[in-house]
């Protein structure tokens, strides 16, 4: 650790963490929120590229390069003048001539392979797009993967060698037993030759001097997987299962990303160099638990970052979310600031599973014995049954019965409120004194494949031509005829679901898509539908997995979604007029999306409070940077709405419902609520996703924690939330509890219940967490 120095920018934003010591293998700083993570890391590339102007530089791609970006290209245009000098001098640059970027080689890290580099979701692309154009590199002076001029045998394309566009590397110790394989053999060996040469090509310019990069949910760095040899080189290589979870996204669904190679510089090319300057930077609290793994632990394959711990001028870069399960961090909350009961119920309820005990057999040696729980002041023989009696009144406050209230639940997407609290809603459903209203606040169609909508566009143009569509007969339908009985779509498809006539339930579905497409492209004959769908399909199957769909396909895919939420809801006999449907303009499926804009975006939902008049709104509290960064924003565009409403109306009565769900899950001394989950509750929603959920189902982007649907991932954070609490309360007070409800209980959704004041201080906080400084 001594060895590495710190620069002046460095240095500056050290001081500003606060950090006394560090108990890691790499030197590592932080900083408050997202943007100031691509501050930190601009600010740090900028100061290295004016002492090395012709130096050697590999830059990330992707989602976390964001404020990197921006950040750069705002002090490469305002270098000179009083905005830029105030943050430069601010930062330990005051003095320093503006750098030229011209000078500059680039190399890039990693990429799919195959892939055009055309493509808009392809690593070179995005390359070309925003450090060649976007930072004024020299094209000449850059080492790029394009998988369009990597040779192969005979000269022929990537196209006619692998036309499924997937490579079977057995290929490379197996005999080929057809021409076709004969040509890709050699074909891959042709790719690995390429891979030696890039590799060489590295290293003849002295290796790497400057190298950012992210880090991937299994701790890979650039395609370097965990399990990665620490000696690797450039090559051609398949990914993992979680590495193909988050790339589902860019490649349009897992179907493709499973079986999509990549092309990757190999750890010990990154290593090269030995004065290389090499930061892993990374945002959020999902990051946590594989930050502390690369960091606290020595050098293994099992940590693809740990290579680094070797280089003197290595670093992490971190968000004070990403670092919160560092040892350092959990020192610092512990032994800093007031102490309060809910760091009492943290540091007892963590302390069960550490000493493998229940709470009520901790003893007062045990708490003396953890280095957090002997820091509680007043630690006596009743500290732990004053956690027990706390996290039981959160459960009790979990089995109240709600009456006579006004919900409003929210979810950034489709799905996001049924996995977040589905068992708790069904509860409040069998009051019938409770009004209910459901909303999605964006149109989700990023999470609707292309060939899910082709499948279904041409069994509704085979409905059509065995005139199983009636509606389309009758006079008025393309007039009005198609605005009307949207629910009736909704009931035939559950009549069928009870019925198990899954060609029935199918018809449902696809008269939900005539009217859509009727409404969409404005259709007004029966022609003009078989027409347009025939030319939607066109469209879809000449497009590229993974492209940019016309605005008009995104509308269809995002009513598609609609019409599931809708079904959901209708299992507990909630009409279609009170699911709601308000696609925020923000969403509109870019790599780096807008803010949430006022009239836009705030003012539809303020409408929703003003006519509905909740008062109890449920909505997606994920912590900074975790989760898809659409759940953020929806919530900053509900609290600018209730920080409106409350101008207007008395809300001291309002309560606000945040919950989680796949993303990322709460512990219960950061909850108000704990409420129980029975098998018959779990059954509901796996059946009620399975049934309404149907372009999910086959979980083309799933979560990287498990290769299945989200309603069986739901299942298994809510059943290991039970056996949390088990340990603290005992099994017995579950099974031999007075209660049926309590003995029922085979999972827990921990969620928040705040006031109108304690949401719009959370909500500020968190946007804290999120924005930083202006530019």
């Amino acid at each position: 650790m001594g060895t590495n120095q710190f620069s002046q920018v460095e240095k500056i934003f050290l001081q500003q963490a606060g950090i006394e010591r560090m108990n890691t293998y790499m030197p590592y700083i932080t900083v408050e929120n997202f943007p100031k993570l691509g501050l930190l890391a601009s600010l740090r590339f900028l100061e290295w590229v004016s002492q090395n102007p012709n130096g050697l530089i590999s830059l990330p791609t992707g989602k976390t390069s964001e404020y990197f970006i921006k950040y750069t290209h705002f002090f490469l245009e305002n270098w000179e003048n009083k905005k830029g000098q105030d943050l430069l001098t601010a930062y330990g640059l005051s003095g320093v001539k503006k750098p030229d970027l011209r000078g500059l080689q680039f190399v890039q890290m990693d990429e799919f392979y195959p892939i055009s580099s055309k493509q808009h979701n392809s690593f070179c692309n995005y390359i070309e797009n925003y450090y060649i154009n976007g930072f004024g590199l020299d094209m000449n002076k850059t080492l790029l993967i394009n998988s369009d001029v990597i040779p192969l045998v005979e000269g022929k394309s990537y196209n006619e060698v692998f036309p499924d566009l997937r490579i079977d590397l057995s290929l490379r110790y197996r005999d080929a037993k057809s021409s076709i394989e004969r040509l890709q053999q050699k074909s891959i060996f042709s790719i690995d030759d390429w891979c030696s040469e890039y590799e060489q090509k590295i290293r003849g310019k002295g290796g790497i001097g400057f190298f950012l990069a992210s880090i991937g949910p299994d701790g890979h760095i650039a395609f370097n997987t965990r399990g990665s040899d620490h000696y690797s080189t450039t090559r051609l290589t398949a990914t993992n299962f979680e590495t193909q979870a988050v790339t589902a996204g860019d490649l349009g669904g897992i179907e493709v990303s499973r079986n999509r190679l990549v092309i990757t510089i190999g750890l010990e090319t990154i290593t090269y160099n030995p004065d290389v300057l090499a930061i892993i930077f990374a945002a959020g609290e999902a990051k946590a638990d594989v930050i502390k793994n690369n960091l606290e632990n020595e050098a293994s394959n099992q940590y693809p970052a740990s290579s680094l711990h070797k280089l003197p001028n290595s670093r992490f870069y971190l968000t004070n979310g990403a670092a919160v399960k560092l040892t350092d961090s959990v020192d610092k909350y512990y032994q800093t600031g007031d102490w309060t009961h809910q760091k009492t119920e943290r540091a007892i309820i963590d302390l069960c599973p550490k000493i493998n005990k229940f709470g009520h057999h901790i003893t007062l040696e045990d708490l003396m014995a953890d280095k957090y729980c002997r820091l509680i002041p007043n630690l006596n023989e009743g500290t732990v049954q004053s956690v027990i009696d706390s996290i039981t009144a959160k459960f009790k406050k979990g089995m109240e019965h709600e009456s006579n209230q006004v919900f409003y639940h929210t979810g950034p997407h489709h799905d996001d409120i049924m996995l977040g609290i589905m068992p708790r809603i069904s509860r409040q459903l069998r009051d019938a004194s409770n009004k209910f209203h459901f909303t999605v606040l964006t149109s989700g169609f990023t999470a609707v494949i292309n060939q899910y909508v082709i499948d279904l566009l041409d069994e509704t143009l085979g409905l059509i031509s065995d005139n199983k569509i009636e509606m389309i007969n009758f006079p008025d339908f393309f007039v009005e005829g198609y605005k009307f009985k949207w629910d009736k779509d909704i009931y035939h498809y559950l009549d069928n679901v009870a019925a198990n006539n899954e060609y029935e339930k199918r018809r449902g579905v696809c008269h939900r898509v005539v009217r859509a497409v009727t409404e969409i492209w404005e259709v007004k004959t029966r022609e003009q539908l078989v027409s347009a769908i025939i030319g939607i399909l066109d469209n879809l199957r000449n497009s590229y997995d993974g492209s940019k769909n016309p605005r008009e396909i995104q509308k269809l895919k995002g009513m598609i979604r609609e019409m599931e939420e809708e079904l959901v809801w209708a299992h507990f006999g909630v009409p279609v007029s009170n699911v709601h449907h308000l696609r925020l303009g923000f969403y509109q499926g870019d790599i780096f999306t807008e803010q949430p804009d006022y009239n836009r975006d705030v003012l539809p939902i303020l409408e929703e409070f003003r006519k509905y008049k909740p008062t109890v709104i449920s909505l997606a509290m994920d912590p900074e940077g975790s989760g898809p960064d659409t759940h953020y924003k929806v919530l900053k565009a509900i609290a600018a709405a209730v920080k409106e409403w409350k101008k207007e109306e008395d809300l001291s009565k309002l309560r606000v419902i945040g919950y989680r769900n796949v993303w990322f899950r709460y512990h219960p001394a950061d909850t108000e609520v704990i409420a129980p989950v029975s098998l018959n509750s779990l059954s509901i929603l796996d059946a009620s996703f399975t049934d309404c959920y149907l372009s999910q189902v086959d979980a083309s982007f799933p979560s990287y924690q498990l290769d299945g649907k989200f309603s069986h991932l739901t299942q298994r954070v809510w059943v290991e939330q039970l056996k949390q609490i088990q340990l603290l309360l005992g099994k017995n007070f579950f099974y031999q509890h007075e209660r049926p409800l309590v003995r029922a209980t085979h999972g827990l959704i921990y969620f928040r219940e705040l006031t109108i004041d304690q949401f719009l201080q959370q909500a500020e906080e968190l946007e804290k967490s999120m924005e930083g400084v202006a530019i």
